[in-house]
């Protein structure tokens, strides 16, 4: 018998072991809704770095901010995008059938190429809380300014029941 782990878990269980809990859904900040469905694919708004109703990190990576406030700053847009989907899904994360995609989008210098880096914070997460189910396909994006001076913004596609 394999003794590898199972490939799902259960993410409130995952989210309650890593210390973990996840905010109140963000309100969207312009003309969007936070998410929609269309047959089992969730598509989620772009989610920046709130918490406590304060942006965690502001500016361009690295000059104004580190990488490795750059990647606190994606996994608080994980969790912001996690409170998203379990508010649409009546608060059962269990209904993730898998994370298909991450697009994450982190304001850079000019020369700055280690967006990766600053996605793995949200991509590591991910697979933390989902498992096997969490593995995704992503694009790691540079550009020069995002909402609100926002350091990353993330969105998501997620399959679900």
């Amino acid at each position: 018998m394999n003794s590898a782990a199972p490939t799902t878990t259960d993410p409130h269980a995952q989210l309650e072991t890593l210390g973990l809990s996840l905010p109140a859904a963000p309100k969207p900040v312009a003309a969007y809704v936070p998410a929609v469905r269309s047959g089992n694919l969730l598509f989620v708004s772009g989610q920046l770095p709130f918490l406590n109703g304060q942006l965690l990190a502001t500016g361009a990576v690295p000059s104004v901010v580190s990488i490795e406030a750059a990647q606190a700053a994606a996994r608080q847009c994980l969790l912001n995008g996690l409170a998203v989907i379990a508010d649409h899904l009546g608060g059962d994360l269990k209904r993730v059938r898998r994370v298909v995609r991450l697009g994450v989008f982190v304001q850079s210098d000019d020369g700055f190429g280690d967006q990766p880096k600053i996605a793995n914070g949200a991509s590591e997460l991910c697979a933390q809380i989902f498992g096997e189910n969490g593995r995704h396909a992503r694009a790691a994006v540079g550009t020069n300014a995002l909402p609100l001076n926002a350091t990353v913004e993330i969105e998501f596609l997620v399959e679900v029941d």
